[in-house]
Order: structure tokens, then C-alpha cells, then sequence
């Protein structure tokens, strides 16, 4: 490997991604499962070449070896005990291969016996005969970390650790929880892991893997990260099933992990992978997804030092007057000015069939004295019409000021500032750039992110077009003069990172903010503290969502990235006996909610539920 670096130094550095699961990949391909996997390595090596090159080509990092069962103990009802040798080194030989120069090699080792298995004395020292031979040529041929996983007894985890750390490699030791519902009442296995692995000298990173999918592994990766200090590594299952709207669906899809992948990171995870059930098509998005949110893209970054640069640019880039931030747009005058802002967003309609009664909902809040509308550009990757169209058709009818939301999941760079320019041009003036969510299974499979750049990004680009230049720091004929949005998220759980990424939002260009929905006031409060304390500071718009019934905060607070409702709101929702019911006490805690953040935010955000914009204006009255 070229990189000298340790794993351990690199994952602190830029959270990396492992690769997926090897068992499941090639039970697809048509292996039996009475076959042993690991002698596939010297059988149909072919196979097992191919699907480490589908995950090098799907963005992985760290790619690992097929050798999770090599090693005498789980060869021997395979008549293979003799063939721990070959077959390691085949194994090592195929990933190395696939991953060339650029991608780390890992060393894959399971356990020796199963969960129900309790061993004997006996049996643990021939397990740790079987392993240190094992480890033994994976460290003669050059693996410099082993992935211990799928690990349910701790003692043999930290007893492989240390057999693994004697043979000078870095290990990674992760830990399968058993199913969800099986802790007893007030125990967190993960902290109980985490502290015997933290305090253990010969484990490098920590990991949970297995045994839960996406969803049920979130919490249980909180609870580690917040009670260790080495890097965490979380790979889930692809998913299970789901109780949704009384239904049983099998929540597993690329898109569904690829969410949870991001929500790992935001908590603090420095390494995200996948294990049973997962292929080459979850590891592409979520590697795209975790990518994404590493910061501004090499060029933006060049254009950027253009931009601070008193050298003129590569075609000699003349002196701009920048626009004023208050001369930018009525909304942006308001808030330069102090004025209490307001706006309410509604979804684009589906189609040009709906766009009428679109119109109408926009002129109701014109007629409200409403200031803008908020354009939200496929929101959770649905097919809605274009935001820059819908934004269009208002400025056609209406005074009242169309805001959309632009994301970077759908376009590349060239189009992204394609659409900056041309939306501009048309009187597009007002604009909030987000990363978006990656795209859904559902009617469009096939559809992938783009992600070229993340919000940060985005907001980067457009103040250089405002600047007089384009991304690659080349003049451009006039600058544009957009007043510059982004989101934040008062209730992150990872907050350091949240407020590290605002403050380069802003210096990246941002004038003004709206947050998530806000349900805890108290959370918004501090961190509206924390980002005040900065040097330059933007006016912070409050998003505000009219629950409809305990349904919807329930579906808010377990699958709206982002969101997190109180106990207290749902347990107050969870009383609401009718629709109607639902719906005036979502309005009810809404305006609490805004009577008591009014004094320090600069302006709100409603939601418009199902495109009721009565309820928004409710909430607003």
C-alpha cells in the first residue's frame, strides 16, 4: 500500500467505507449453501475476484478478505483442516488483486464456535491454536488489519484481539448484539462492550456488525460512540421487516441503508460497511452518500483560493461589485433589515394537472401576508415537477416570492451551475441549497445520486457565481446576485459536527438559514446560542411541522432523518382519539413551539401537511 498511515490514523482523519457482505453476494451467484465458502477462494477464484472488483468499484475503502470461517476448526466438516494455508493466501491474493494500490486489504476472521455454543477449556485454547495459525499467513502476506466480526462472546473477542496484536497487526474488534427486545430493562450491552474495549490494549477500532439491521443498529452505535474515544465501525444487516401502516415490509433496500449510513457518520462513526444482506448496490450509494458529506470537492476549493487571490483569475478576472445581501431579494431585504420573516412550504405538484391548484394554495398565503413560499426539490427522492419550474410558473401569477430548495443528489457540477445561471436569468433570487436525500427504491431503481458536491459545496458555487466566476475561478460575462440559504439542524445528535459544519457553510458564502422542524425548543435555543458566539453569524429561520396525528410524529421520529420528536409531544399525540383531534393539537403544540423560540429566531418556516396551507396559517396566526 502507498499509504503509510495506520487505519486507526486514517479513520479519524475521513470516516472510510468497508465493503459488503462476501456470503450473501455469492449465495446470489448460485452457490449452494452446504458448499464452503472459503475454499471458493481456490475453486472459483474468478468468483470471488469479481465480487471484490464490483465493491472497489462501488466506493469501498477497505475492502476484506474471503477467509471468515478459514481456519481449522470451521474447515474440518469440509474434510479442508489441511488447506488453512492455501486457502488464506488465495484469499489474500484475490482482494489484493481487486484493490490494487489505492484500496486497503483487510483480513475477514469469524469466530470459531456458534452463539449457542458454550466451549470448554479445552476447545478455547484449540480456537486460539486455530486462529494464531490463521493469522499467522494472513500477517505473512502482508494484511496490516484484521476485521474480527460477528463476535457474540466477548472473551473470545479479546482473546483473538490479542492473538492478532501479537502478530503486529491492527485489529478492528466488532461485537453482534442479539436481537432488539432481548437487553434486559436498563442495560446497554454496546456500553458494556465498549468499555472492556476500550480499556483493551490490543483493540485498535471498535465495531458492532450483524444481527440488526440499519435502523435497530442506530441507537446501539450512539451509546458506543458517546461512551468510547477509539474510532467506531458500524456495518448492520441490509435491514428486516417493519410494521408500516399495518403492513409487514421489508425495509432492506440500498436507499434505506444508505440513510442510516449518514445518520452513523452524523453520530460519529468513523467507518460504515455492510454485513448479511447487503451487495455492491447498498456499498455504491452509501459510499456516494458518505462521500458527499466530507466536505467542499477539490475544484470548489481551487476556485475558492481564486476568489481570496488579489491575482487575477486564468483569463484575467476583473473587479466585481458584489451585490449587497439586502438588495438581493424583497425576502432577503426583510431580513437584512430585522423584519420578521415568514414562509411556508409546499411540495411542487405532481403534475402540470395539479400546478392550478398549486397557485391558488400560494395565492391564499399571498393573500396572508405570507412572504415566500418554500419549494422543497424532491423531498425523501420523490418525482415531483422541477422546483425551478414550479418556482417559474409563481413569479408568472403571484408577488408572493417562490424559494427552492436546490439539492445535490440529481445533477452534477456542469448542471448544477447550469441551473444557478439560467434560474437566476428568469428572476430566481432567493435560493436554499441542500445535500438531499439519496434516491428511493421504489418506481425508479435504477436511479442513482450524483452528489458532486455537498450543501457546502453548493453554497461555495454560488457565491463564487455571485463573486463574477465560475467553479473553475474562469470570469463569467455578469455575476449573479442570489441571496445564499442553507439548513442546519438544531436537534443533531452529533452537535459538534453539525455546528462545525454550519460555521463553513457560512464562511463558505450562506447569508441566511432555515433549520429542520423543530419539536424540542430547548434545542434550538442552544444552538442558536452556540452559532451566535461565532464571528459572523446569519439570520436563523425556525422550521416548524403541525404534527396531524401520533402516526405521523411517530413515522417523523423513526424514519425522517434529522427529526427527533419528544416523548412528551408523542405521548400528547398518543391521546388524540380523532383525525380531527390529531390535527388541533398538532396546532397547539406548533404555536407553543413558536411562542417560545419568536424572540430568537429571525422568522418561521411552517409546513404545509398534505398541502393544507389552512393548518400552516393556523400555526402563523
Amino acid at each position: 500500500m502507498k499509504n503509510k498511515l495506520s487505519i486507526a490514523e486514517r479513520i479519524r482523519s475521513s470516516a472510510l467505507v468497508f465493503d459488503g457482505a462476501m456470503g450473501t453476494v455469492i449465495y446470489q451467484r448460485g452457490i449452494f449453501l452446504n458448499a464452503c465458502y472459503d475454499e471458493l477462494c481456490l475453486t472459483q477464484p474468478q468468483l470471488i475476484l469479481g465480487i471484490h472488483r464490483e465493491y472497489v468499484e462501488a466506493g469501498a475503502d477497505i475492502i476484506e478478505t474471503n477467509t471468515f470461517g478459514a481456519n481449522r476448526i470451521k474447515l474440518a466438516p469440509y474434510g479442508l483442516a489441511d488447506r488453512v494455508a492455501d486457502i488464506n493466501r488465495a484469499a489474500v491474493k484475490l482482494a489484493r488483486e481487486a484493490a490494487g494500490e489505492s484500496i486497503e486489504v483487510a483480513a475477514s476472521i469469524g469466530p470459531c464456535f456458534m452463539p449457542d455454543i458454550r466451549p470448554t477449556v479445552r476447545q478455547l485454547a484449540e480456537a486460539d491454536e486455530a486462529l494464531d495459525e490463521q493469522l499467522a499467513v494472513l500477517a505473512a502476506e502482508g494484511v496490516r488489519l484484521v476485521v474480527l466480526e460477528t463476535f457474540h462472546d466477548l472473551d473470545q473477542l479479546q482473546r483473538a484481539a490479542g492473538l492478532a496484536k501479537r502478530r503486529g497487526l491492527e485489529v478492528l474488534a466488532s461485537f453482534t448484539l442479539e436481537p432488539q427486545g432481548t437487553e434486559v430493562a436498563g442495560e446497554r450491552p454496546e456500553e458494556m462492550v465498549g468499555r472492556r474495549l476500550e480499556a483493551d490494549p490490543n483493540v485498535d477500532l471498535i465495531g458492532l456488525n450483524c444481527g440488526r439491521g440499519p435502523a435497530d443498529l442506530f441507537h446501539p452505535a450512539k451509546h458506543l460512540v458517546g461512551c468510547v474515544t477509539k474510532p467506531v465501525v458500524v456495518m448492520p444487516n441490509a435491514g428486516g421487516p417493519r410494521e408500516v401502516g399495518g403492513r409487514m415490509l421489508y425495509l432492506n433496500s440500498p436507499e434505506y441503508f444508505t440513510e442510516f449510513c449518514k445518520r452513523y457518520v452524523e453520530l460519529g462513526v468513523r467507518g460504515i460497511g455492510g454485513c448479511c444482506g447487503t451487495t455492491p448496490a447498498h456499498i455504491r450509494m452509501a459510499a456516494r452518500a458518505v462521500k458527499a458529506m466530507s466536505g467542499v470537492k477539490q475544484f470548489i476549493e481551487i476556485a475558492s483560493r481564486a476568489k481570496e487571490s488579489d491575482a487575477p483569475g486564468p483569463a484575467g478576472r476583473p473587479a466585481v461589485d458584489v451585490v449587497p445581501f439586502a438588495e438581493k431579494s424583497a425576502f432577503a431585504a426583510k431580513l437584512a433589515a430585522g423584519q420578521r420573516v415568514s414562509s411556508i412550504e409546499m411540495l411542487p405538484p405532481q403534475t402540470g394537472g395539479g400546478l392550478k391548484a398549486f397557485i391558488d394554495r400560494c395565492r391564499q398565503c399571498q393573500a396572508a401576508g405570507v412572504d415566500a413560499i418554500n419549494l422543497p426539490d424532491g423531498p425523501r427522492a420523490s418525482a415531483r415537477m422541477s422546483v425551478l419550474a414550479t418556482a417559474f410558473s409563481m413569479l408568472k401569477d403571484l408577488t408572493i416570492e417562490p424559494l427552492p430548495h436546490y439539492c445535490c443528489r440529481d445533477r452534477n457540477l456542469i448542471g448544477m451551475q447550469s441551473d444557478l445561471l439560467g434560474g437566476y436569468a428568469l428572476g430566481l433570487k432567493t435560493w436554499l441549497f441542500i445535500t438531499g436525500d439519496p434516491p428511493k427504491l421504489g418506481n425508479y431503481p435504477d436511479a442513482t445520486g450524483v452528489f458532486d458536491l455537498d450543501a457546502i459545496g453548493l453554497t461555495a458555487l454560488a457565491d463564487h457565481l455571485n463573486h463574477g466566476f465560475d467553479a473553475a475561478g474562469q470570469p463569467i460575462s455578469q455575476p449573479t446576485a442570489m441571496a445564499i440559504g442553507v439548513g442546519a439542524n438544531p436537534a443533531a445528535v452529533e452537535m459538534e459536527r453539525e455546528i462545525s459544519r454550519f460555521f463553513e457553510k457560512v464562511e463558505a458564502g450562506a447569508e441566511f438559514a432555515f433549520t429542520q422542524p423543530v419539536f424540542e425548543a430547548d434545542a434550538l435555543l442552544r444552538f442558536i446560542d452556540r452559532v451566535g458566539q461565532h464571528h459572523r453569524t446569519i439570520p436563523i429561520l425556525a422550521g416548524i411541522y403541525p404534527l396531524m396525528s401520533f402516526k405521523n410524529a411517530e413515522f417523523m421520529s423513526n424514519h425522517v432523518p434529522g427529526i427527533v420528536v419528544p416523548a412528551a409531544i408523542l405521548e400528547r399525540m398518543s391521546k388524540c382519539s380523532t383525525k380531527e383531534d390529531g390535527i388541533k393539537v398538532g396546532i397547539e403544540i406548533a404555536r407553543e413551539i413558536r411562542e417560545r423560540i419568536a424572540g430568537a429566531v429571525a422568522g418561521f418556516q411552517v409546513s404545509a401537511p398534505m398541502g393544507r396551507v389552512n393548518i400552516a396559517l393556523d400555526v402563523l396566526a
